[in-house]
């Protein structure tokens, strides 16, 4: 299964904000919308792409089971109700959010779960996020890596992960990367300013072509119209092998997401 390059997160959208987020996204092109159960805005993300009219068959729509619905009494009733509140019979992605937290669960049960939900068709493929290179191989002793769809992680030129990258790419698993504008931080920095300048673009469509030319898929999220459309043009840039490489001497180790049951990172 492929997963479109070029999606639309939600973190943090709420209300009637992710609705127009939405609707506005799927006007202009975007196919691929992600969410969350612990965003709390899966029956928001629902009603708007029930409203816009886009066929359900061309849409490509990721969700994700939190931490608290880990357990073998709650993973598949949880993801029932986010096809209920997403208005779908099935998903095509579920992802684990976290890693239980402490490794309170072990990895091997959780997947197995994930496994049987697919299997009952609730969801045409899984795969996990924030997931460590140790993780990663429990993950993959568990169930195999073919069946691990994508490991979604924090990737943007100020945090590159490569440790984590590197081993996804040497098991041939995928990635999908969140927060790529680092809540917009990109916007300030000199070197993505400079390259986007001789392109006639911003910095933040500079970070996302820098991220989609490496093969990863990318969820920027937006309220407003012509950053959703920015957003999306990006997919047109083409950075040179240069300005790839200057890019990647911006990394920093600046994680944005952490809570405080993060794992130990890589």
């Amino acid at each position: 299964m492929t997963i479109p390059a070029f999606g639309l997160g939600t973190f943090r959208l709420k209300d009637q904000q992710v609705i127009d987020s939405v609707k506005m996204g799927l006007e202009l092109g975007y196919r691929h919308i992600d969410t969350a159960q612990i965003y709390e805005n899966e029956a928001q993300v629902g009603q708007a792409i029930a409203e816009s009219g886009v066929p359900r068959e061309e849409l490509f729509v990721t969700t994700k089971v939190w931490t608290a619905n880990l357990g073998a009494d709650r993973l598949l009733p949880s993801l029932e109700e986010s096809l209920g509140k997403l208005r779908m019979e099935q998903v095509d992605l579920t992802l684990v959010h976290w890693p239980s937290p402490n490794d309170e669960l072990a990895v091997a049960d959780y997947l197995a779960r994930m496994m049987e939900a697919k299997a009952r068709g609730l969801t045409r493929a899984i795969g996990i996020s924030n997931f460590t290179v140790a993780h990663m191989q429990q993950a993959i002793d568990a169930i195999g890596a073919e069946n691990i769809a994508t490991n979604q992680i924090e990737v943007h030129p100020f945090l590159q992960s490569r440790k984590v990258i590197d081993f996804a790419r040497s098991q041939g698993i995928h990635i999908t990367a969140y927060m790529p504008l680092a809540y917009g931080k990109v916007m300030q920095d000199e070197v993505l300013q400079r390259i986007g300048e001789s392109h006639n673009a911003s910095p933040a469509q500079v970070a996302l072509a820098w991220l989609l030319q490496q093969g990863f898929a990318v969820i920027p999220s937006s309220t407003k119209r012509e950053n959703l459309a920015a957003n999306l043009a990006a997919r047109e840039l083409r950075l040179t092998e240069e300005e790839m490489q200057q890019i990647a001497t911006l990394d920093r180790n600046e994680r944005l997401a952490n809570p405080g049951f993060a794992p130990k990172w890589d």
